[in-house]
C-alpha cells in the first residue's frame, strides 16, 4: 500500500455533456418562435443587438452582453434596432447547485471572460466538421482531424469561463467585442490600433503603405509585429475585415450585392463576388439565400 495519501480534488462546476454549439450570423429581421429545454444555454452577443424574452423577464443585448436561459424556461429573441447581429450559443448539461447564479441573469463579459469565449469558440471550430461559425453547422460532430484532446479543452474552457463569473459576481465592465486583442505589451497595443484603424476605414481601399504611415512605423516592422500579433498579414486580416462588413450589409438588405461591392470599394460586382466566394465558400447570392433560410 502506498504511504502516500491521496487528496481528492473537489470539482464545483463539471460538464460532460454538449448539446448545441454555434457561432451564428443572423439576418436583421430574425425572429425565434421560442423553446425550452432541460439544459443550460447561453447567448453571447458579439455584433448587433438582440431583444430577448423569457418566463420572467426580457432584456436587450448588444455587443459584449452574454445571458444564460436555465433548463426548462422558455425563451425567445430577435433582431433589434435592424441590426443583423451576430450570436455565439452554446448548451450544455450540468447539475450543479451553484448554477443557480445564472438564474434570469443577463450582463456584460470582461477582458478575462472574452478571452476565454475567443479560445471556445476557436477550439469548437477545430474539434467539429462542420465548425461552429459554419452555416451548416447543426449538431456537434467530431472531425476526424481534430488537435489532440480539442474536446477536453471546450469542457476545461467551458468550466472555468462559468468559475470566473461565479467567483467575480459579475462586476459590469466594458472591453470591446470578442475578437480583443490582449494589450499588454507594446506590439499588441500597436496591433490593436491599426485594428481599429482598419475598421474604421473597411469602406476605403488601403494600402499596406497607407498603414505604415498613418501610423508611422516601417512595413517591414508593421509586418513582422501584426503577423505575430494576429496570425495574419495586414492585407490579408484587411481583406477579412471588409468580407465581414459586407456579410452584414448583405444580411441588413438595405443595399444590393453592387451598392455593397461600391460601399466597400471593390472594383466591381464580379470583383467583390469572386473574393466573397474565396473567403465564405458562398457567392453573395448564395450567403443571402443561407441567411434567409436560416432565418
Amino acid at each position: 500500500m502506498s504511504r502516500y495519501k491521496r487528496y481528492p480534488l473537489v470539482e464545483e462546476i463539471s460538464i460532460h455533456n454538449i448539446i448545441t454549439f454555434f457561432y451564428k450570423e443572423m439576418a436583421r429581421d430574425f425572429n425565434t418562435m421560442g423553446e425550452k429545454h432541460d439544459f443550460w444555454e447561453f447567448v453571447y452577443v458579439d455584433k448587433g443587438n438582440v431583444e430577448i424574452y423569457t418566463d420572467s423577464y426580457q432584456a436587450k443585448l448588444s455587443q459584449g452582453d452574454i445571458t444564460f436561459y436555465k433548463p426548462n424556461e422558455f425563451h425567445a429573441g430577435r433582431a433589434d434596432n435592424n441590426t443583423a447581429p451576430n450570436l455565439f450559443i452554446v448548451s450544455f448539461d450540468c447539475n450543479s447547485p451553484s448554477m443557480e447564479f445564472f438564474n434570469s441573469k443577463t450582463f456584460r463579459v470582461d477582458k478575462e471572460e472574452q478571452m476565454l469565449l475567443s479560445k471556445l469558440r476557436a477550439e469548437g471550430n477545430a474539434a467539429f466538421d462542420p465548425p461552429a461559425d459554419s452555416p451548416q453547422m447543426s449538431r456537434p460532430n467530431k472531425d476526424k482531424n481534430a488537435p489532440f484532446a480539442s474536446e477536453q479543452l471546450i469542457k476545461n474552457y467551458l468550466e472555468i469561463l462559468l468559475i470566473s463569473f461565479i467567483r467575480k459576481g459579475v462586476k459590469i465592465r466594458d472591453y470591446g467585442n470578442l475578437s480583443h486583442i490582449n494589450e499588454d505589451n507594446k506590439d499588441a497595443e500597436l496591433t490593436a490600433r491599426v485594428i481599429r484603424y482598419m475598421k474604421e476605414n473597411v469602406s476605403e481601399n488601403l494600402t499596406v503603405e497607407q498603414i505604415c504611415e498613418n501610423f508611422a512605423v516601417s512595413r517591414a516592422a508593421l509586418m513582422k509585429t501584426f503577423k505575430e500579433v494576429t496570425g495574419l498579414g495586414l492585407k490579408e486580416y484587411f481583406n477579412k475585415q471588409k468580407i465581414e462588413q459586407a456579410k452584414k450589409l448583405i444580411r441588413e438588405e438595405n443595399l444590393n450585392f453592387t451598392e455593397v461591392a461600391d460601399q466597400l470599394a471593390y472594383s466591381g460586382l464580379h470583383y467583390f463576388s469572386r473574393c466573397f466566394k474565396k473567403e465564405t465558400g458562398m457567392s453573395p447570392s448564395e450567403y443571402s439565400r443561407s441567411m434567409r433560410a436560416r432565418g
